[in-house]
């Protein structure tokens, strides 16, 4: 298994001229910056399944209650042509242990939310998803996915390349024998995490595992994922982030002195005032691991859930 997380991605953002205008869509982000800590595996629908560069341009029409992937000016149906070629597409996908995707925005083929579908009474409505991307969604539903443009929002961008991580550890997880002992030190290892984005399925994940005994293995793992990979969609909040810090600081209330206590105090609350950025408590609470190596919190990808390198903890 590769040692980085597998990310499909719409090739243009990559900056290859494969556009219908014979242009990219370079994200140097993306490119420059993530690309260090992923490997992309580039997929563009529109080239692979036949058509030339450049190309007329493409859209999504509604017809008789069924969405048509239609050329704008000669409307010819390239729906078939693009269905035939995804089935075979979406097995290869199946055998990669893709850890998410991201796709282009706005695109008929790709689009992942509101792509436009035009009616033939004239109307033109936001609500459609590209042809390709519905059917990632539909063959992968727990695979984490965004379009390039909602990156550029930082929450959405730190929630996404986090799931990233997580899949690529769910991959890992799944690729040997599977037990409830590795399922337990699992959630274990992503308490706080999982805390942080649902404390209620924190909750009801730990009482399933309890019981884990009275089912197959086979359908522990899948209702724990079916749940625990959903949850992580929901965004890390300031109170939520402030509640697992404290929780985090309870490890310590033995090793640190008073000045040190209300220096730490001080610090998560400065972040819950939004005065100073996560990344600030974290490092705190990292060096204090560093130093008292309490055995539960050394193993907690709370802590380090992505490269640091991205800095996806930096704004406030």
């Amino acid at each position: 298994m590769n040692k980085k997380p597998i990310v499909g991605i719409s090739t243009c953002l990559l900056g290859e001229k494969v556009r219908y205008d014979g242009g990219h869509k370079l994200n140097h982000y993306l490119k420059d910056n993530l690309g260090m800590y992923v490997d992309f595996y580039p997929v563009c629908p529109e080239v692979e399944c036949g058509l030339s560069v450049p190309r007329e341009a493409m859209r999504l029409v509604e017809q008789n209650g069924q969405i048509h992937l239609m050329t704008q000016k000669s409307k010819k149906n390239m729906t078939l042509q693009m269905k035939k070629w995804m089935k075979q597409k979406l097995k290869v996908l199946s055998q990669l242990s893709l850890c998410g995707f991201i796709f282009k925005s706005k695109s008929p083929s790709s689009g992942l939310f509101r792509v436009k579908i035009y009616h033939d009474n004239g109307n033109v409505v936001k609500s459609g998803s590209g042809l390709f991307a519905k059917g990632v969604l539909d063959a992968f539903p727990l695979l984490p996915v965004e379009d390039d443009g909602r990156l550029n929002d930082h929450q959405l961008r730190e929630n996404f390349i986090e799931r990233i991580f997580v899949m690529k550890r769910y991959h890992t997880l799944i690729q040997n024998n599977k037990t409830l002992r590795k399922l337990m030190d699992f959630h274990a290892s992503h308490k706080y995490l999982l805390m942080a984005h649902s404390p209620q399925t924190l909750k009801e994940l730990g009482a399933f595992i309890a019981k884990g005994k009275m089912y197959s293995i086979e359908d522990v793992y899948q209702n724990y994922f079916e749940n625990f990979l959903p949850a992580l969609k929901k965004i890390a909040t300031v109170k939520k982030n402030t509640n697992v810090l404290h929780h985090i600081m309870g490890y310590f209330k033995k090793n640190l002195n008073k000045d040190e206590k209300e220096e730490l105090l001080d610090v998560i609350d400065n972040y819950h005032q939004q005065l100073v950025p996560l990344i600030v408590p974290i490092t705190l609470l990292n060096h204090y691991v560093r130093k008292y190596q309490p055995p539960y919190l050394e193993n907690q990808f709370y802590l380090n859930p992505h490269p640091m390198e991205l800095m996806l903890r930096n704004h406030v």
